[in-house]
């Protein structure tokens, strides 16, 4: 399973147009993977979402994140720990 230490925030990140942290994230472990959404805080100030997953053994995976009805309840509570994050969820949805 994964390794929980590496995943504490904040923590670093590099893409190939910036880097910052992830700032906030709410991740929930799955049956077959462990999706994740993320509060990303560039150098520059600026926020963004990344949706995203981890496999089982911790590794980042460069697919689209996936989620059924089965997962959302546990998304959803994993999100209840990310203030700034539900709020940008929110401003998403409404």
């Amino acid at each position: 399973m994964t390794d929980r230490k590496s995943r504490t925030t904040p923590r670093p990140f590099a893409l190939h147009w910036g880097r910052g942290v992830i700032a906030e994230e709410a991740i929930f472990v799955a049956e077959h993977h462990e999706p994740s959404i993320q509060l990303l805080e560039f150098e520059d100030g600026s926020e963004s979402v990344r949706f995203c997953y981890y496999d089982h053994t911790g590794r980042f995976q460069r697919s689209p994140m996936i989620v059924g009805k089965e997962e959302i309840e546990g998304m959803r509570k994993a999100l209840a720990g990310t203030p700034r994050l539900s709020e940008l969820l929110r401003k998403m949805i409404a």
